[in-house]
């Protein structure tokens, strides 16, 4: 028999460059022979990095062989040539596949009807990201060619919970289905397809051989299909097979200890293999092709960035299985040390970016030196193409950017979050702002409307709809009114474009029914939100929406959709159309048309397994990145896929950890790990701590880190003194509120930011009711009822329930607050009726007044002046939290009750005359177990007699005034801390740089 032609490029040989070195010494001279080759490698990027390798071999011109990717869909085109001599008449020819995305509708609606009949009914959106998973199962089954009727026999087995059950018949139930529908279009399945073009191959060289040599290189896939053509390449006359970094130092206990293992012989069960080891996958196939490791000579060329021969060695007894690494003490130095490995550890993702960045710009920094970042975590791999891109580098990823976060796929997502949420704020205004909308010379005036709109809408959520919107803007007070103006006009140009988008979401909550299943149906909610979203785009966006990689990738994905969604789920909620979208457009990467810089790289795992730079940094080295978690799969239980013989949920686990074995080869490497997330701190990855445990701790890199942390350290330091601006006492406010005096006091600053500035801070948009907003609304309620309902305690709920109802309030809002408002007011009505009683009437409500002091006008709005019986006058004012204490007040804090007394004393209210001799803050919080409680600024604790009260609020502003208003006292941020607790102008004076070092100087540095 022949001896199979098997080698192996070790890991401390970059794959692609020793490939291109071993091929072109091999066939010599003759510029022809190199040509005559046909080359399969495993994947189009392969063919990349293999074409880029022989180029920089190709000195005086090199004709290239030929390269066929067997993992590339279009495997038929790129094998057409090969298959001539074995003539088409030779064999049936094979159905074409089936489209992928045409493949997820049909399965999608599958298993929605399947979820239907067991009683357990899902939305379109969530059947299309099952039909996603589904598909990936079948796929599984049809590689390691396992025929779905196998799933009947399971079905029963004892082991299985009832949930896993369930799962399994459905699955068979779909399965059962799914042969017709291939069969009614004349297609198979996508992997199917591909086992029979290489089956048919295998048996086409295995009759015939191929004239010229045929290798197959870098290809460690398990499946049988790919083991049994590398069986019948690795005997051709001219054929051999090259695998990247099999271990063939380990012994044979150790490479027999990875299984698969054969039962015993009394039929037990046998051990599980080691399917999270590296070299789990190259010795199953190998097993598969019938080739044993020694059979498998290793490639003697080299490529120029190999690291020397002994870090292959440790490598491989870094990565011993768990049961054999009690060795590691016993090996000489030289087998278990990484000479030319640094790690580094950060504290934070954003830190190890930083440094990442650092170390790539240094080393290209050198002329002809090539640098390269792999990482499976393509948030630290954006991360860093942005730090590189302050220093005007860009890096040539080579994942690309999935197109969910490209411009053309966030425009999608916002037109159907808009849409779907009935034009909420948050999402309106994030579509509106869009940087393809109206882009051009007409987005400076768009953006200024926006931007009228975005200060309308800001504050509790206006009612659903464009209409509504329409109404919140019209509608409300004076004020209110006045503030909304600027964005109505606006807002009516707008509205139209929305519009067919809102009666399209509409409509599609009654979808007609589902079409036939052996085509394409009339249309069903997908299809015609679909259309409304491209319509949508168009309007707002025009073609510049579709311009560019991303917009024609965005362009040919929704155009695919609404070719299959007839066939795809007949119901479709709205709101599962933004998820559905970002699920697809995950799965479809962008990649900008020419490439970075030509010496720096973002490699994924695949390309960094061939090849090597200069220098590499494998970042992002902890548990459930570096390897990822295994993702489990929804329909198979792991004791069915052990039983199918498909790979465990670890295998993924192994083919990272090969990865990072090949990558471990480079010449010079460093390794990264931040020690926390943006979550919680992280966990080493297991092959971070195997290095650590081996070498008994690697080699620290302290360098990089100092030169990333004095990036933003400046050279010399100066610290910011407390801010106390002193304009002229001419140009201060001549007018104070009455609510504005604890403010001056207590933090001077905030006061001159609102009262001279004109700074006011903006509510969130569609925020929750804040305290201040549930402030206002019980104020209207009190307002109202007094003016329209003479205080009627019968009418006062009832007044509040009608005013709540027609507020735009969150519903778990209003669910969790009008409860307990409803309740106080219950209270305040029980306390009206008694104050009727002994002779006590309000006189007026919301009322404005004014009166001059030391020189400046005072103002003031009372909530509520009552008559008393003895003629003289009540301050009330209404509190929907806990009142001021008597501390405030002692401290000088909380005189607003006493200054509405001075300005109603001094007649400064109109219609209202009486002397002020009770003041009252009626409370709405709960008190121990009831709601509602009065409390009094005078008397008690506060040791303040109640007609003592006014003069002495009185004093106290006079004092303010002479200070600050008409003096030249500074207004010096926080004076008073603790009776300031409001931060609303906390970044304006930058409290955080100064407070807490004394008086703020610089001589008092923390």
């Amino acid at each position: 028999m022949t001896r199979p032609a098997v080698f192996t490029i070790p890991a401390h040989r970059a794959f692609a460059d020793a490939l291109a070195a071993g091929l072109v010494a091999h066939h010599g001279p003759d510029p022809i022979a190199l040509a005559r080759t046909t080359l399969l490698v495993p994947n189009n990027r392969a063919a990349r990095a293999i074409s880029d390798a022989f180029v920089r071999r190709a000195e005086g011109g090199l004709l290239l062989p030929r390269l066929v990717a067997i993992g590339d869909p279009e495997l038929d085109e790129r094998l057409g040539g090969l298959l001539d001599p074995i003539g088409e008449d030779a064999e049936e020819p094979i159905p074409p596949a089936i489209d992928p995305l045409e493949r997820q509708m049909i399965l999608a609606r599958l298993t929605g009807e399947a979820r239907a009949a067991a009683g357990d009914p899902i939305d379109g959106g969530e059947a299309i990201r099952l039909a996603g998973e589904l598909g990936r199962t079948l796929d599984q089954l049809l590689i390691e060619q396992v025929p779905p009727a196998r799933l009947r026999d399971l079905v029963s087995l004892p082991e299985l919970s009832e949930h896993w059950q369930r799962s399994l018949a459905m699955l068979d139930t779909i399965l059962t289905r799914w042969p017709a529908e291939l069969a009614a279009r004349g297609r198979i399945d996508l992997a199917e397809r591909r086992n029979r073009l290489l089956d048919r191959v295998a048996r086409g060289w295995r009759l015939r051989p191929p004239p010229g040599p045929v290798i197959a290189a870098g290809v460690s896939s398990t499946t049988p299909a790919v083991a049994r053509l590398l069986g019948i390449v690795a005997r051709l006359p001219q054929g051999m097979v090259v695998l990247p970094g099999l271990d063939t130092v380990s012994d044979d206990e150790e490479w027999q200890a990875l299984g698969p293992h054969e039962p015993g012989d009394d039929g037990s069960r046998p051990p599980r293999p080691l399917e999270s080891h590296p070299q789990y996958a190259l010795k199953r196939l190998l097993d598969r092709m019938g080739v044993g490791r020694a059979e498998v000579e290793i490639w003697r060329w080299g490529g120029g960035r190999d690291a020397r021969a002994v870090r292959s060695r440790a490598i491989a007894n870094a990565m011993a299985p768990a049961a054999f690494t009690d060795k590691w003490h016993r090996l000489p130095p030289a087998e278990r040390r990484l000479s030319g490995v640094r790690a580094i550890e950060l504290a934070n993702p954003a830190e190890e970016a930083q440094v990442i960045a650092i170390a790539l710009r240094e080393a290209i920094e050198t002329p002809g030196r090539t640098a390269a970042l792999v990482t499976p975590d393509r948030v630290l791999a954006r991360r860093v193409a942005a730090h590189l891109a302050r220093w005007g580098i860009v890096a040539d990823d080579s994942a690309g950017t999935p197109l969910s976060l490209t411009p053309a796929g966030t425009l999608l997502l916002a037109v159907a979050e808009a849409a779907a949420e009935g034009f909420a704020p948050v999402p309106l205004l994030a579509l509106l702002k869009h940087p393809l909308v109206r882009r051009g010379d007409a987005r400076g005036a768009w953006l200024d409307g926006v931007r009228k709109l975005d200060i309308a809408l800001r504050g509790p959520r206006p009612p659903a709809g464009i209409d509504g919107i329409t109404r919140y803007l019209r509608d409300g007070d004076g004020h209110a009114r006045r503030a909304r103006a600027p964005a109505i006009a606006w807002w009516d140009e707008v509205r139209p474009l929305l519009e067919p988008l809102e009666g399209a979401f509409s409509r599609s909550d009654n979808p007609p029914p589902a079409p036939p299943l052996e085509g394409r149906g009339e249309g069903n909610s997908l299809q015609a939100l679909l259309a409304a979203v491209r319509e949508g785009i168009a309007t707002l966006a025009g073609d510049p929406a579709w311009g560019g990689p991303d917009g024609r990738a965005a362009a040919d994905l929704i155009a695919e959709l609404e070719a299959w969604a007839p066939i795809g789920p007949a119901a479709f909620e709205p709101a599962g159309l933004a998820p559905t979208l970002r699920l697809l457009m995950d799965a479809v990467a962008v990649r900008p048309p020419q490439g970075g810089h030509p010496r720096l790289s973002i490699w994924g795992l695949l390309e960094a397994r061939l090849q090597h730079a200069d220098l590499m940094v494998l970042g992002g080295l902890n548990e459930g990145v570096w390897p990822a978690l295994p993702s489990p799969d929804p329909w198979l239980a792991p004791r069915i896929r052990a039983e199918l013989g498909l790979g465990g949920l670890e295998t993924r686990i192994g083919l990272a950890a090969h990865d990072f074995a090949m990558a471990l080869g480079a010449p010079e490497l460093i390794v990264t790990r931040a020690r926390r997330d943006a979550r919680a701190p992280t966990i080493a990855s297991r092959f971070w701590l195997r290095l650590e445990a081996m070498t008994g701790g690697i080699t620290r890199e302290h360098r990089l880190p100092n030169w990333a942390a004095a990036i933003d350290r400046p050279a010399d330091r100066q610290f910011l003194r407390r801010p106390e601006p002193a304009p002229p006492a001419a140009d201060r406010p001549k007018v104070i509120a009455v609510t504005k005096l604890d403010r001056l006091q207590a933090d001077p600053f905030a006061f001159y930011a609102d009262a001279m500035l004109q700074l006011r801070p903006l509510d969130a948009v569609d925020a929750d009711p804040t305290p201040a907003w549930r402030g206002t609304a019980v104020h209207a309620v009190f307002e109202a009822w007094m003016k329209q309902d003479d205080c009627d305690p019968d009418r006062l709920v009832p007044r509040a329930e009608a005013m709540l109802r027609a507020m735009a309030a969150h519903p778990v809002m209003q669910a969790l607050w009008e409860p307990r408002l409803k309740a106080a007011l219950e209270w305040v009505a029980d306390r009206m009726r008694e104050e009727r009683a002994q002779g006590r009437r309000p006189i007026a409500a919301e009322l404005d007044g004014t009166t001059e002091i030391a020189g400046i006008t005072l103002k003031g709005k009372v909530d509520r002046i009552d008559r008393l019986a003895d003629g003289t006058l009540a301050i009330v004012d209404y509190k929907t939290g806990k009142p001021p204490s008597a501390a405030q007040v002692e401290a000088g804090y909380a005189m607003q009750l006493g200054l509405l007394g001075l300005i109603a004393a001094r007649g400064g209210f109109d219609g209202v005359a009486g002397d002020p001799l009770a003041f009252e803050y009626w409370s709405l919080a709960k008190d121990r177990d009831a709601f509602g409680q009065i409390r009094s600024p005078v008397g008690g604790k506060a040791h303040i007699a109640p007609q003592d009260f006014v003069a002495h609020a009185a004093a106290i502003l006079s004092g303010a005034i002479e200070r600050w208003l008409t003096g030249t006292e500074p207004f010096t941020a926080k004076l008073a801390p603790e009776y300031s607790p409001y931060a609303d102008y906390d970044q304006l004076m930058r409290l955080d740089e100064w407070y807490g070092r004394g008086s703020g100087g610089a001589e008092d540095g923390r």
